[in-house]
């Protein structure tokens, strides 16, 4: 569908704080992980898809005044954690700022050497492929190197 002429984004003004808030509503399995100087960064990715079987892509948004993604993107590589329905609390540790984010949080290195969380239902071991600003987030895409369906059994995401 093309789109229109008429512009309606000046007539429609979105409080942020209602907008954030409405968003967060959206449940999220996915840890995005890496490890600069033996330090494991990580936090959870609200918007995480898809974007091509061949090359493997998948793209992740992430706020471009993000603390941990300037570690992300000097290490040039991350991987994607899809948690289990088990680990809401993983996903909600790593959703906060300050604190020591990986207290009590089970991992190892991944063969790129991203943090992977154990029992974790699968994980996607990636390499940064493009990077596009898009407001106040930044559009990541990774090419996917290696991946791991093993743990999934018959845990829930």
């Amino acid at each position: 569908m093309p789109l229109s002429d008429t512009d309606t984004s000046a007539d429609t003004t979105i409080d942020p704080t209602s907008f954030r808030e409405a968003l967060g509503h959206f449940a999220s399995g996915i840890i995005i992980t890496t490890q600069v100087d033996d330090e494991p960064i990580g936090f959870t990715c609200q918007s995480f898809y898809s974007v091509s079987m061949n090359p493997p892509l998948v793209s992740f948004s992430v706020k471009a005044s993000s603390f941990s993604y300037p570690k992300i993107r000097q290490a040039e590589r991350f991987a994607v954690n899809i948690l289990s329905s088990e680990q809401s609390h993983v996903s909600n540790q790593l959703a906060m700022r300050g604190a020591d984010k990986w207290q009590g949080i089970d991992w190892r290195l991944s063969p790129l050497g991203n943090p992977v969380i154990n029992d974790s239902l699968h994980w996607l071991d990636c390499k940064i492929h493009a990077e596009h600003p898009a407001g106040d987030h930044l559009i990541v895409i990774g090419e996917v190197m290696e991946l791991n369906l093993d743990v999934a059994g018959t845990a829930r995401p």
